[in-house]
Parts: structure tokens; sequence; C-alpha cells
């Protein structure tokens, strides 16, 4: 439990928090720091000026640090309010645990009440030593502040689990051994600071000194203090205000600011928190067993990387002595470069393990703090700290994402001796330096084209001996244009999607490594389909849509008119495709035709600007896009009927087919950019789509080919 120790200090005094209070930004101060911090504010930015105004609404008003100058972003410290005679500037000071903050700029005024109790100046503000953030107090001061009761348990557990002597809680630097603990104080104290802090006289006299053993233990036995809600002190909580996420009282639902506020039993939310911390502490207790895995790995490498050390100077030394004298006098200058090499391996290594070292140790004492915390039995205090501990759980677990795992250095040394140059070049003798790696190989067998998509595997030559880091694959426009790189990657293929049908494009590969890049290697010339196929896409389709037939066939569970797209879009060439009706119930009116990706889909196709479609009964169609009908047509369809569209990019014309006959004139002009092939329906109608190898059989098929504006597979 060592490692939670930090979990457990004030950031101001940097000793166990002694009374801690809750600031509204979830940290955690002492009390007695909390005052030591407080600030006095201008008359005009206290609460009640402000209530005053009418420009304040809630308890605690957060500064304007615009306006006032509390935080410095120079030296991310604290400084007093300028120019007010009475706050002088006053330097920032940092805590033991290196946490900047404020001086109070007089001495509290000498006082044995407690520091909740004690009398806070008129227009006090505090500031958060963590996150900076500032707020000026209530009428209540520091009693407006709920108690950390939680943290008070855990720290009184883990000071018990230590076992060590008590310590006197007044003595400002080394602390003595405490001699006696005032029960009414609820302090422990050496026999000099009992006499200076705590004299046997007026009230203090009637207190009650107990040895520090026997303070330990009924301290340890006193009941726990029930919770009370800090607008009215006399209620205790019941209740948990879900959109403000605290405990509340009943007086608070009746008559306070959370009449008009969802709430839930105490108890529930209680119970929920804890699952809900219980499960955010299994993501990270993984992450932390990956950080344990991940640091025996890195101290294995030590040892791999002192094996290999080893292993590559007997290496060199043999071959070294096996050549003539001359050569002891380069020996000495290429183990120079080994041993340097072998160091900063080792550095980097060991610089990796000391960083894993401490975000481990910080994340198990997280770990342990949380759960400690989920031992507890008190709803209200467990639920008042509970959503900062989740949220700080889960950003402890995302610093543990992808790459924090991961070893920065390798345990190979990537050099070789070649000790093949003649006697007279022994002078020139070095380690064979690092290569850029041989032109990649591309393998036609694995290599194809779909629709317009492209896919390119590639290898290594068999003999080659110079690693390759990543590739770069490029291609052209498909006109014959400039390449550009379409993936930069350690893979070696690679699947480019959205290139435009109908089109020739040369494509080449180069590796790539620390050294620099390679030669390309042999140009591939790519043909994409002459003619799109689409199955319908579920991704984008709205959620009434019911799927069949690996998505070539679609139908409707609403009445209502639901949209669906094709998975391929079209940008250029020239493109036909044909749907069956398979069920025609009512007489209903489905729609076919193009769209925009982001059409509507809980309409008809057409309805908006995005579409341009034909919409079709049992007797007539019209054409239709942003909701103008225009060309009603004669002729409609029935079960078993052909509906065709054609896309003609190179004209940006859209025509419409129903049984191998044309549907009116052409439909829309000028239609340009990229389209999906869409469709309309509701629960009466089921369509599929025809395949290019049966429209390819077609006499129609066929004919409209000879007319230049559809070309078969």
């Amino acid at each position: 439990m060592e490692e939670m120790e930090e979990e457990l200090k004030c950031p101001v005094c940097g000793s166990f928090y002694r009374e801690p209070i809750i600031l509204p930004c979830s940290h955690n101060l002492c009390q007695a720091c909390a005052r030591n911090i407080l600030v006095q504010t201008p008359e005009s930015e206290s609460p009640q000026s402000r209530r005053a105004s009418g420009s304040g609404v809630s308890d605690y008003d957060y500064l304007d640090l615009d306006k006032m100058s509390l935080y410095s972003e120079a030296d991310s410290g604290y400084g007093s309010y300028g120019g007010f005679a009475s706050a002088p500037t006053t330097p920032c000071q940092k805590s033991p645990n290196g946490v900047r903050v404020f001086p109070p700029a007089m001495p509290p005024p000498a006082t044995h009440l407690s520091p909740a109790l004690a009398p806070v100046p008129r227009n006090s503000c505090i500031t958060c030593p963590q996150c900076h953030r500032s707020l000026i107090l209530d009428d209540r001061g520091l009693r407006g502040f709920p108690k950390n009761r939680v943290l008070e348990g855990v720290i009184d557990r883990y000071q018990q689990s230590k076992a060590a002597a008590l310590k006197c809680q007044l003595c400002e630097k080394a602390p003595k051994e405490a001699t006696v603990m005032c029960e009414q104080c609820d302090v422990f104290y050496c026999d000099p600071c009992r006499l200076r802090c705590h004299p046997p006289r007026g009230p203090l006299a009637k207190h009650r000194l107990v040895p520090p053993a026997q303070g330990r233990v009924s301290r340890r036995l006193s009941p726990r203090k029930v919770s009370t809600c800090t607008d009215h002190e006399l209620e205790n909580h019941s209740m948990y205000c879900v959109q403000c996420k605290m405990p509340v009282c009943y007086q608070c639902l009746e008559e306070g600011k959370h009449s008009s506020h969802e709430v839930k039993a105490l108890g529930a939310m209680w119970k929920l928190h804890k699952s809900q911390l219980s499960q955010a502490l299994n993501g990270l207790s993984d992450r932390a067993k990956e950080a344990k895995e991940f640091l025996v790995q890195l101290r294995n490498m030590v040892q791999q990387i002192q094996e290999n050390s080893v292993e590559f100077e007997a290496c060199l030394v043999a071959q070294c002595d096996a050549l003539i004298d001359a050569l002891n006098r380069r020996k000495a200058q290429l183990l120079a470069r080994v041993n340097k090499e072998h160091e900063h391996k080792l550095k980097v290594v060991r610089d990796q393990i000391s960083h894993c070292t401490v975000k481990l140790r910080q994340t198990t004492g997280l770990m342990e703090y949380c759960l400690e915390v989920i031992k507890e039995n008190d709803p209200s205090g467990f639920l008042q700290i509970s959503d900062a501990l989740i949220r700080r759980v889960h950003l402890t677990e995302d610093q543990w994402g992808k790459g924090t795992l991961t070893p920065r250095m390798t345990t190979d040394f990537d050099l070789s001796l070649d000790n093949s140059p003649l006697l007279q070049s022994i002078h020139q003798l070095d380690f064979v330096q690092m290569k850029v790696p041989a032109t990649p190989i591309l393998q036609l067998e694995e290599c194809c084209t779909h629709n317009n998509s492209a896919t390119l595997s590639w290898k290594q030559p068999p003999l080659s001996t110079v690693p390759a880091e990543g590739y770069i694959l490029e291609l052209d426009d498909g006109n014959g244009g400039q390449f550009r790189e379409v993936y930069v990657g350690k893979e070696t293929m690679c699947t480019v999607d959205g290139l435009h049908f109908n089109s020739t494009y040369n494509a080449r590969i180069k590796a790539f490594n620390k050294t620099g890049v390679s030669q390309y290697s042999k140009t591939l010339v790519l043909q994409t389909s002459e003619v799109a196929w689409f199955a319908f896409d579920p991704g984008s389709a709205h959620a009434d849509i019911i799927f069949s037939n690996d998505n070539l066939t679609v139908t409707c569970s609403s009445y209502d008119d639901r949209v669906v797209l094709g998975k391929t879009g079209f940008s250029k060439g020239v493109h036909y495709w044909e749907l069956t009706v398979d069920r025609y119930d009512n007489h209903p009116d489905p729609a076919f035709g193009v769209a925009r990706v982001d059409v509507m889909k809980d309409v008809m196709l057409g309805k908006d600007d995005k579409a341009w479609a034909m919409y079709v009964d049992n007797n007539r169609s019209w054409f239709m896009h942003d909701n103008s009908h225009t060309s009603r047509t004669e002729g409609g369809i029935a079960k078993g009927a052909t509906i065709g569209v054609l896309l003609d990019l190179n004209r940006k014309t859209l025509t419409f087919f129903i049984n191998d006959e044309q549907q009116g004139p052409i439909a829309f002009e000028n239609v340009e950019g990229l389209f999906f092939p869409a469709v309309s329906l509701n629960r009466n109608v089921q369509v599929s789509a025809v395949p290019p190898r049966v429209r390819a059989a077609s006499a129609r098929s066929a004919s409209k080919a000879a007319r230049g504006w559809y070309v078969s597979p």
C-alpha cells in the first residue's frame, strides 16, 4: 500500500489529509490548508454583490481569470490581486510536494476553533492548487464544502497498517514522538507542542488527554459521523441528485435548489457507482498487468543485449586476430564503435524501464486507493468522490495506450564485418554501414482489381540482407498523370478503393529505411472494371430496411418509404444497372435512381436535393428531384418487372427503363459528381439487384452496348 501514499497527502502541506474537504473541482484539501490559502477579493466580485446585481446564481462563483490575475501564465503559480492596497503582490510558494500555493495576505488570527468554525474574512477566494480553478466563498465559508469521510477512513486504515510510532501533528520541522492525544481536539501532541498549543487552563482545561496508543484505539472505535447536508446542517443525506451529481437531503428536494432536479435513491446510486468504479478498475488492472509483463520484457532485453554484445565482440576479435598486425590498430576503433552502440541500447532500454516503473507505481497506487474507497460503506461519502475517481481511472488507462508498451530499442546489432578486402586496403576496414533496402518485387499472382478497387502485393527479394522499415505505394490519376502516394507503412499488401471505373492506372512501389529509399519496382498497369457492380449497403441504410441474398435483395418493415444505397459510387464513365421487382402488393410507388451519400433516408427518394429518381406505381411514373415532380409517363410496374438505370457521366445524363423500354425522355441532365445507386420502398415491395453476368446475357444489353452507352464486362 506504500504506492498509494501520494494519494493520501494534501497538495499544500504535503502531509496526510486532516479533516479533508472536497472542492467543487473534486480535489481535496485539509481544512486548515484551505484556510491558509484563502485570498480576500474586491467587494465588486463578492457573491453578495453579484446576487444583488442579478449576475450570479450559484453558491460558488468561479473567478474570471481575465479580470482577476490570480493565476500567472508565466510561472504557473499564483499571485495576489493587483491594484488593491489591501492585497500587495506576494510571490507564490511551493508546498512540500511541489505544488505552487498562494500564502495568506494576513496571518490568521489566533483562535482555538477548528478551521471550519473559525471566521472567514469577508469576500474570501480559494484557488485549487492542483487544477488552478478559483472560486469565491459564500457566507458559509469553508463549511460549505462537504467533508471527505471516505478519504479519512482510508488514511486511518493506512496509518494503522504502518504500525509506526505516533508523531506529533503540530511540529513544524521533524515531528517528535507524540506523548498525549486530546480526545476533544482529536490531535496528537508532543510535550513542547502541548504546552505551547494546548495549555491546561481556560476552556482547554476540561479536555481529556490520553496516551497516544489509547487515542488511536478510541479514534478507530469511535462511530463514523453521519453525513449531513451542507445547506441544511441538521438534515442527513437521503437522496442523490443526478443533475448536480451530489447527495442531498429531503429539504433540498422540497424547498432548495434541487427541487426540480431528477433524484434517485442514495443506496441504488451508491451501488451503481461502485459497480462503475469496479469495471473501470478491471480495465486499469489489465493495463497494469501488461505493464508488469512489459517490464519483464525490458529487463530480459537488457540481458539479451549484454549477451549479444559479448557474442558480437568475440566474433569481431576472432576476425581481427586472423588479420595481419595492421588490423590490430583498427580493431580498437571497431570495438569502441560496438561498445558505443551497446551503451546506447542499454541507456534507451533502461530509461524506458525507469519511465514505465514510475508510471506503473502511480497506476498501482491509484488502484489500491480506489480499492480502499470501494470498501467504504458510506454511500454519500463514496458518491462525493466516485465520479472523479472514475474519470481518473479512465484517464490513467488511456495513458497506457498503444505505443506505451512497445520497446524503443531492438536487441540486435545492425552491423556486420566485411573481411574480404585485400591487405593493402586494411586501413579502410570498417563496419558495413546500413544500406538502403533492395527494390521490392510485385507479386503479380496476388495483384487484382475488383470494381473500382485495386489490390497490390509485394515482397523483398529472397537474397536481400538489408531490412526495410516500410514501403511507399504510388498510383497515377488514371489518365497518365503524375504519381501520388496512396500508402506508407510496413504491410506488404494494400487495397486502394475509390478509383474510377473503366480506367487504366499505373502503380509502383519502393522500400525505405533510416538510410534512404530503394529504387522503384517495375510499373504495374491496372484496369478497373468496365461495368460497375454493387450490393446494397447495410451500413448507410435506414434501420427499417431488411437485407437478404448477400445484400442483393432488400425490402422494408415500415409502411413509410425508406432509402437504401448501393456500396459502390460512380464519378466517371457510363454505368447501367437493373433491378427486378420480386414482390409488389397494394400498388405502392417505389423510387429508383441515384443519390449522394448524405441523402435523407426516411423519405421517398427525390424528396431532397441529394437524390435524382423515378417513382412508379402500377399505371404511371414521374421523375423527381428536390421534391419537384416532372414528366408523368404512362406505364407502370408489377411483380417481375425490370427497372434499368443508365447513368452517363460522360454526357451528364440519367435515363430510366422499364422492361427493356425507355420510360419517358432523358430524366435529368447536367448531373455530375459522386453518385450511388439508390432505391426507396416500403413493406409492400421487395427489390433485387441483377448481377452483371445476367444482364450481359440479354439481347437488350448487347444492343445498348452497340449504341455506345453500356459496356459489357
